[in-house]
């Protein structure tokens, strides 16, 4: 006999790491009935948490190095990646004067290949809009013209698919009663994704930044695309991430 501790809809669908095709789960994803709470306590951002200072002289790849808040892993296929804290969105910093670009090349929490091209920084940071779990490669365009790094911002990548902010219903932040005033970008539905569409899933920034102590709980309502008998990976995880 099997007693379960909440309920479980289904079946769901979400995406397979080889993004071919749907992975049916019998039980849905739970356990949760029509509400998901999801509970994290994200790292200080860092900006040199993925990529160290180099300034590269011609096209070619960033090397990168795991730093404060992430890892270095070696995915089942052999692909050695930066693995986050939890899905956030990567940045690269030019110390002085750049015109090269950059396109980064990762992985989502659910493992689907996906990938993001960014303006060149100039004496600035600049930001993806998707959400990166792991980070294979960082390519550039041409020859830097300052030194560079690479890191994180605390914009995180949302669990499941959420498309308008009413289907919000509670954020907690920092053991703050009061719900927490931060940021919400709905998720991205066009379809395909291409490598400069935003997040498919969403993301929140936390009204403050995240130290690696405030946690962070959100409660999401979820609808029946999402959850229940006749819910689609794209209700639950998303279109494909490109």
């Amino acid at each position: 006999m099997q007693i379960s501790d909440d309920i479980r809809l289904g079946p769901v669908f979400l995406p397979n790491a080889d993004n071919q095709g749907p992975s049916l789960q019998e039980l849905g994803v739970g356990p949760m009935g029509r509400v998901y709470i999801w509970d994290t306590v994200p790292v200080t951002l860092q900006t040199n948490g993925v990529a160290t200072s180099q300034t590269p002289g011609a096209a070619g790849n960033l090397t990168l190095t795991a730093g404060t808040g992430t890892t270095s892993v070696t995915r089942s296929d052999g692909t050695v990646v930066v693995q986050l804290d939890v899905p956030r969105c990567v940045t690269v910093t030019a110390a002085g004067a750049n015109s090269a670009t950059f396109t980064i090349f990762g992985y989502d929490q659910y493992g689907q290949a996906m990938s993001q091209l960014i303006a060149a920084p100039s004496s600035s940071t600049v930001a993806t809009t998707k959400a990166f779990s792991q980070v294979s490669r960082i390519a550039i365009s041409g020859a830097a013209g300052s030194a560079i790094t690479a890191g994180f911002n605390d914009k995180l990548g949302l669990p499941l698919r959420v498309t308008d902010v009413g289907y919000i219903a509670s954020v907690k932040y920092n053991a703050t009663l009061a719900a927490d005033a931060g940021t919400f970008v709905a998720a991205d539905q066009t379809s395909p994704a291409t490598t400069s569409t935003t997040d498919v899933r969403g993301c929140y920034t936390p009204s403050s930044a995240a130290s690696g102590a405030k946690r962070l709980v959100m409660t999401f309502c979820l609808p029946a695309i999402a959850v229940g008998p006749n819910a689609t990976r794209i209700g639950a995880a998303g279109v494909p991430q490109v």
